[in-house]
């Protein structure tokens, strides 16, 4: 089976991200099965940080898996190395090892102790040296083919055990590729045995694998810049992109199926691709596609918010069976008491980095039903907002904190926010401060303006 096909959302992923990415992989799944190549495609959604915790609920109350958590898309050891390694046992003769090196065609067997942990490897090249060692007995006065014969005659029962290398390098699989190639081939043996936790070997690593290394297969939802995607995205082979943001940077060496459309959130985009396919949505993958329409378009109350989001959140109501306000607002009410979130989480759950000029920004929001909860903490919040800003030499850190209810945000600021000033004609410069009716979405009512100015 060929290796997953990775969807992922962006870094600090919100639940547009989380939710787009378990909905196009359970979309992209079934359109492998119904053409029949579901043994060469499966889809698996993954994500690039913490579960925002209206995600974890949805994905709870629905009994869904959470998508594992990956640091990067970088090659790995496991996506080169060959799988299952032929194994022969500690005990077995020499004669055995090199029919099974023939008959697999294959340079180096994994050997193994009596309980089937990794021993060392056994290869053409021990059996040839062992071989050539019979040569020794030509030299001196009593050299004679036929003890040359008989020695070789006699190897052929040794143990394996007895002719094994055991200096090899060993590996685990999530390893960087490209940093235990370089070990590899400095290492006497050029070949590497992958080990799992408990001592057995899953996989061998060949200069052969190291030469034709696969790249990642990656899907892109609810984003389409470098400075968002995951780390090590170079080196990956981006398939596909379903994003409603700005077109950016990530480039491809194909062209591929590039979905961007102006709607209030990529799961409508997602959405639209089940109905364009004809494929049924499951209730309970429509909850959680319903969950991030009512998240990024603020119960469809942002100005992102087109007529098709508010057509595709009556469709997806009605699949489930809930009215799409009531069920927005228990989504919201989900992330929790403000007075006790960790700010960490509270300033940096939904950030996003832009590029303003040659300077770095970081924009991030978060959602409430309860703003002066929040804005109680607010000399925690602008502490923590400078600490991040210093740790990463961003030009400024911007938080909006947006009421739902009230329908507006309260802006915070730290750094040189002079720019932020100017945009929007305000100062930031006072405690508390500045509150921004109608100022909802960060794409379009904030980060297109500062990006724009």
């Amino acid at each position: 089976m060929a290796a997953p096909i990775i969807v992922v959302g962006h870094r600090n992923p919100d639940n547009d991200s989380i939710s787009s990415a378990v909905g196009y992989a359970y979309l992209k799944n079934e359109m492998a099965r119904r053409l029949g190549t579901a043994e060469n495609e499966v889809y698996v959604p993954m994500r690039l940080g913490p579960l925002p915790p209206e995600s974890a609920w949805v994905l709870k109350a629905n009994k869904l898996p959470i998508p594992q958590a990956i640091p990067h898309v970088h090659v790995r050891v496991s996506d080169a190395m060959t799988a299952d390694p032929i194994s022969i046992a500690t005990t077995a003769t020499v004669l055995e090892a090199g029919r099974l090196l023939r008959t697999a065609n294959v340079r180096a067997i994994v050997v193994t102790n009596d309980d089937g942990t990794y021993a060392g490897i056994i290869s053409t090249r021990n059996i040839a040296n062992r071989y050539i060692a019979a040569t020794d007995l030509m030299r001196g006065d009593n050299a004679s083919m036929m003890k040359v014969a008989a020695d070789l005659i006699e190897s052929l029962d040794e143990k394996v055990g007895d002719l094994m290398d055991t200096d090899v390098l060993t590996l685990h699989k999530d390893d960087l590729l490209k940093e235990a190639s370089e070990d590899m081939m400095n290492s006497p043996l050029r070949e590497a045995i992958v080990l799992d936790e408990d001592g057995f070997a899953i996989g061998i690593l060949t200069r052969s694998d190291v030469a034709t290394s696969p790249r990642r297969k990656v899907i892109l939802v609810d984003h389409n810049e470098m400075s968002q995607a995951a780390m090590g995205i170079e080196e990956a082979d981006v398939v596909e992109i379903i994003d409603h943001h700005r077109i950016a940077d990530v480039s491809t060496t194909r062209p591929i199926k590039f979905l961007n459309i102006p709607v209030g959130s990529t799961a409508t985009i997602v959405t639209q691709e089940f109905r364009n396919y004809g494929v049924e949505i499951p209730p309970e993958i429509a909850a959680v596609l319903l969950s991030a329409v009512m998240t990024d378009t603020i119960i469809l109350k942002s100005p992102t918010t087109t007529d098709v989001d508010r057509e595709v959140a009556d469709y997806l109501a009605n699949i489930i069976g809930c009215d799409v306000t009531a069920f927005g607002l228990s989504v919201f009410k989900t992330r929790g008491a403000e007075d006790h979130m960790p700010v960490d989480e509270l300033v940096e759950a939904d950030s996003k980095e832009f590029m303003v000029g040659d300077a770095t920004v970081l924009i991030a929001q978060h959602e409430t039903v309860d703003l002066s909860a929040v804005l109680s903490r607010e000399e925690e919040i602008l502490e923590h907002m400078e600490a991040i800003r210093r740790a990463n030499n961003y030009e400024y850190v911007l938080l909006m904190v947006t009421d739902i209810l009230a329908e507006g945000s309260q802006l915070l600021c730290v750094g040189d926010c002079r720019q932020v000033n100017r945009v929007f004609g305000v100062d930031l410069s006072q405690p508390g401060g500045v509150w921004m009716p109608g100022i909802l979405s960060r794409k379009k009512q904030v980060a297109a303006r500062v990006l724009g100015s």
